[in-house]
C-alpha cells in the first residue's frame, strides 16, 4: 500500500487559529486513481467574536516517492506544498514553503504512529501574521 492511500476516507478535523478563532468538521480523501487523492473540508469556522461561519477548502494531494504534492484544486492546478516525508520518532514527518505574493506559508506535516495526523502552517509578509494548527482523527 502506498503512503496516500492510507488516508483514503473520513477525518473528523479541529483547528486553532492564534487569533482566537477555531474550526471543527470533516475532512475526506477520495482516491482519483494514479497516486492521487482529492482532499476536501468541511466544518464551522468560529471567529474570535463568536461568529459562525460555514467554511470550505478542497486539494489534491499527489504521491511521490520521497513523500506528496499538495495542489490548489483550481484550473490549471497549482502547487501549494512539495513536501519530502523523513522519519522523526515513531512519525513520519516533512515541512514545506509557500510563496505567495509577499507572503509566505511555512507548513509542517506530522503523520503519527496511531494514525492520526496534524498540520501546522505559519503564515508570514507585510500584512500578515499567525499560525493553524489542524488535528486530523479517523472518524
Amino acid at each position: 500500500m502506498n503512503f496516500l492511500e492510507a488516508l483514503v476516507g473520513s477525518w473528523e478535523l479541529r483547528r486553532s487559529i492564534d487569533n482566537g478563532a477555531t474550526m471543527t468538521g470533516r475532512a475526506s480523501f477520495t482516491d482519483l486513481r494514479g497516486g492521487r487523492l482529492d482532499y476536501h473540508e468541511q466544518g464551522q469556522l468560529r471567529l474570535p467574536d463568536g461568529q459562525l461561519i460555514d467554511a470550505e477548502r478542497r486539494y489534491v494531494f499527489e504521491e511521490h516517492a520521497d513523500g506528496f504534492s499538495v495542489w490548489f484544486a483550481e484550473t490549471p492546478p497549482r502547487l501549494f506544498h512539495r513536501v519530502v516525508l523523513g522519519h522523526g520518532g515513531s512519525s513520519l514527518m516533512g515541512e514545506a514553503t509557500h510563496l505567495c505574493g509577499d507572503d509566505r506559508y511555512d507548513g509542517r506535516y506530522e503523520f503519527h504512529s496511531d494514525g492520526s495526523f496534524a498540520v501546522q502552517h505559519a503564515v508570514t509578509g507585510l500584512r500578515k501574521r499567525y499560525s493553524i494548527n489542524t488535528t486530523y482523527r479517523r472518524v
